[in-house]
């Protein structure tokens, strides 16, 4: 009886609540995160490697925002969603990366987009692929925070609140970003047509 009601109350919990629940309990807390890891691992590296393309880039970042998290996650407050939160940290992960490896290599931003491309082109991609390869050629040319709207709303679906929380930008904003990836995505999209 007592099992059936714990189980009840699980299921009624979200799936963030569990996670935290776990994660504060100092016995469980090792199995909350791994519990964290698992829900949204997947969905993190996939963020992160549409802006970097890189396999090995992105699962290194995907680890890096990973153990941030698990560093600062006693320090979420649960303003906002758990997921949320995280792509916040895997954003600003993601953008200091590209950053530092523009400085690095001192490289213009147009030849970041050449490396960014030739990755994309050396993606092995069926016949049927190709016209995401020619999208995804045509969303690196665009700048960071247009790249980052776009993706979020275009791929990860997600609502322009969801994106205001994550980026520090007000929902009209994004929308006017996203309204601007769009124009130059189509553009770009037309010369690849016309070629």
């Amino acid at each position: 009886m007592i099992a059936e009601k714990e189980t009840q109350m699980l299921q009624t919990k979200s799936i963030d609540d569990q996670i935290l629940e776990k994660i504060e309990n100092r016995e469980t807390e090792r199995l909350g995160f791994h519990m964290l890891v698992q829900e949204y691992q997947k969905r993190v590296y996939w963020h992160i490697r549409k802006m970097v393309i890189d396999h090995d880039d992105a699962d290194d970042l995907t680890q890096e925002t990973f153990i941030k998290v698990w560093k600062k996650i006693k320090g979420f407050k649960n303003q906002s969603k758990l997921y949320t939160w995280i792509y916040k940290i895997a954003t600003n992960t993601c953008l200091s990366f590209l950053e530092k490896k523009k400085k690095r290599f001192l490289l213009p931003i147009k030849d970041v987009h050449k490396e960014l491309t030739s990755k994309v082109n050396a993606l092995d991609l069926n016949e049927g692929e190709e016209i995401q390869r020619k999208l995804q050629r045509a969303v690196i040319k665009l700048p960071n925070k247009q790249k980052l709207v776009f993706n979020m709303k275009y791929y990860d679906e997600m609502k322009y609140e969801e994106i205001s929380e994550i980026l520090d930008t007000s929902v009209g904003s994004l929308k006017a970003t996203y309204h601007h990836a769009v124009k130059k995505i189509e553009e770009e999209l037309k010369r690849y047509i016309i070629e």
